[in-house]
């Protein structure tokens, strides 16, 4: 049974965020690029630095909304981040593209646990990625819903990808401090990936970060 569960902050709003994170011992920190909806937008040149100030043994996400390979690509080298967080379904080039494009940095694919078309989804992309995120969003809305939406899913179908995942895979979708622990005796993810449960009026909230760090099984 896996007891350390790695702990992801998404959404990082800038530079105070980012060591407030770094200094509540998360593994890694989300930082979004544009979306078509969502908390947590920042500007790249704000991702590059964050980026660059993030301590050894510490990921840092870049989340695109990109779906060209080569576009995804290029924003990386204009971001530098160690992880891609791919938030959308690509539409031209693959998985395996971005992999070969970008060796050295993982590619993390975001599926949108709907309902059980999310089980096929995940074992197709597990062909290449190098985790899954497992998360609420509504990519098929008028408006994408790509993540960041405070709400939860079928944790009992999350826990069937898991077992049946090749490869890491990351739990996200309305936690907090008060159900975290619950998600990963569900789940048994390999980490956990929280944005708005660990915030007050926007903000990054310290008391709530290290409440859920110690609700979190480490």
């Amino acid at each position: 049974m896996r007891t350390r569960v790695r702990i992801k902050v998404c959404c990082i709003g800038g530079v105070r965020e980012a060591q407030l994170a770094f200094d509540a011992g998360v593994d890694a920190v989300g930082l979004v690029s544009a979306m078509p909806s969502g908390p947590g937008q920042i500007g790249e040149d704000l991702i590059a630095e964050i980026a660059a100030r993030t301590p050894p043994g510490v990921d840092s996400f870049l989340l695109t909304s990109l779906t060209d390979v080569a576009e995804i690509a290029r924003q990386h080298a204009r971001c530098r981040t160690s992880v891609i967080q791919v938030v959308d379904r690509l539409t031209s080039g693959g998985l395996g593209d971005l992999v070969d494009a970008l060796p050295g940095v993982r590619v993390v694919q975001v599926i949108h646990v709907q309902d059980e078309g999310a089980i096929d989804e995940s074992r197709e992309a597990a062909e290449h990625a190098h985790a899954l995120l497992l998360d609420s969003g509504r990519p098929g809305g008028a408006v994408k819903q790509l993540g960041g939406t405070g709400r939860t899913h079928d944790w009992a179908l999350s826990r069937r990808i898991v077992d049946a995942s090749p490869v890491p895979v990351y739990l996200a979708g309305g936690l907090s401090p008060d159900n975290v622990a619950a998600a990963c005796a569900a789940a048994r993810p390999f980490g956990v990936d929280v944005c708005s449960g660990v915030r007050t009026g926007g903000r990054l909230d310290g008391g709530k970060l290290a409440e859920l760090v110690a609700q979190t099984p480490r």
